[in-house]
Order: structure tokens, then C-alpha cells, then sequence
């Protein structure tokens, strides 16, 4: 999704790849069948799940598209009985609406790629 926080600054190939690696959600306009927004899961399908590059187009925010995105998320037979974590900056009050709680996560960053 063009200017989403989450992809502006991975290169084309790495979302592709990411995307091609997981399982992923999309929702469509009725008419015309534009995209308006993405999910995508990393998961194990039994015991663990990432929620990631969740994005609704602005226009169709505040609607209850988002809320119905990760709703079929968080169903989905691959997701549902998994410890499911994620990452946000500001939607925190949006996904503990949907049973995340807030914790503390330790995290490791990829090493410096070499010229």
C-alpha cells in the first residue's frame, strides 16, 4: 500500500517476499475491486502469530473496515488458537478492543548489511 508507514522504506523485492511468506488478507472496494486495505500474518499455525503491515486506505478509515479485517484475522482457522503478538505505535486502544493486551517485547534488529 503506497505511503503506509510500515513499507516506505523496505525495498519492493523484500515486500514481495514478505508478503509471498505469509498469509496475507486483503479487502476490496465492491465496485471496481480497488484494494483498500492489507494484512498479513507470520505464523506457525499452532502455537505462534505475528500480525503485521496492517494498512485500511485513508478514505475508508473510521468506517469499521479495520475492525472487520482483523476480526476474519484473528478467526482464521490458522490464527485463531495461536499466541498472537504485534507491533503498533499509536492503535493500541483499536487492537486490545480485539483481546491484544500491551506487553513489554524484547526484540533483535537484522545485522548491518555490508556495502
Amino acid at each position: 500500500m503506497h505511503g503506509s508507514a510500515w513499507a516506505k522504506d523496505r525495498p519492493r523485492e523484500v515486500i514481495e517476499e514478505s508478503i509471498k511468506n505469509s498469509l496475507c488478507f486483503g479487502v476490496y472496494e465492491t465496485a471496481g475491486r480497488k484494494q483498500i486495505g492489507f494484512a498479513r500474518i507470520v505464523t506457525d499455525k499452532a502455537t505462534f502469530s505475528w500480525l503485521c503491515d496492517v494498512f485500511i486506505e485513508e478514505t475508508h478509515r473510521k468506517k469499521g473496515v479495520g475492525t472487520w479485517l482483523i476480526s476474519c484475522v484473528i478467526e482464521h482457522p490458522s490464527v485463531k488458537n495461536t499466541v498472537s503478538l504485534l507491533g503498533t505505535q499509536d492503535a493500541h486502544l483499536f487492537y486490545e478492543k480485539h483481546r491484544y493486551v500491551r506487553s513489554e517485547q524484547m526484540k533483535r534488529l537484522p545485522a548491518e548489511k555490508s556495502p
